[in-house]
């Protein structure tokens, strides 16, 4: 058999005849492999990488309260994800310091997990993808901690980063995932709670409450100058 023919399955020896009546053996042609970083048609393949799934630590977020998000990242420090979230929530504080940091590390996670599955800097991360919107999300976390900083190079450095991951990323995270300045609520009960007056301030009340109305002058009732 020939050296390689049995990387291709059983071999198939064909034969043909020469001018002699001798008879000779051949090997039909193989096909051409196709490397997998081109498509058939030979343009090169776009071999998107993204970030694993979370599911455990969504599901953390998820049924955790706006303050225990931090608990979700001490649980799973390894998270992108975790991290992007605390951030936000440091953002929608405005503690712009904690955001940057917090945004940095759940950035540097992101990149670390993408590169172990093939992803090199500049290469596409689709929002698509839910699982990247957490490098994503980082990253424009980051950006923005950065402008409250006045870190202007750091900023445009990430948002150059950002576009050239998912160039509509930036629109996506601005009407679904930046958030908003903390707003106090108040609960139906506390709205309709009696409000309690002292003794004091209730006595004086009803004393002027109760002084009696002043008479009528006589004469200006029967209408004198």
């Amino acid at each position: 058999m020939a050296e390689g023919a049995a990387a291709f399955g059983p071999e198939r020896v064909h034969a043909r005849a020469d001018e002699a009546g001798r008879r000779i053996r051949f090997w039909p042609p193989r096909p051409r492999l196709i490397p997998s970083s081109v498509t058939p048609d030979g343009t090169p393949a776009q071999n998107e990488v993204g970030l694993p799934a979370e599911p455990d630590v969504r599901e953390a977020l998820d049924a955790s309260a706006r303050d225990a998000v931090a608990r979700v990242v001490g649980a799973h420090p390894g998270s992108p994800l975790a991290w992007a979230e605390l951030a936000d929530h440091a953002d929608s504080e405005g503690r712009a310091l904690d955001a940057f940091a917090y945004a940095t590390v759940a950035a540097d996670l992101a990149r670390e997990q993408l590169a172990a599955r093939g992803w090199e800097p500049g290469s596409s991360v689709p929002w698509a993808d839910e699982p990247n919107r957490a490098y994503l999300r980082a990253l424009d976390a980051q950006r923005r901690a950065a402008v409250a900083l006045g870190l202007d190079d750091r900023a445009t450095t990430v948002a150059d980063e950002l576009a050239a991951a998912d160039p509509e990323a930036p629109a996506r995270i601005a009407s679904e995932f930046t958030p908003t300045q903390l707003i106090t609520i108040v609960s139906p009960s506390d709205a309709f709670e009696p409000t309690y007056v002292s003794s004091e301030a209730s006595a004086s009340t009803e004393a002027s409450v109760g002084d009696p109305i002043a008479a009528p002058d006589a004469a200006a009732s029967n209408g004198d100058d």
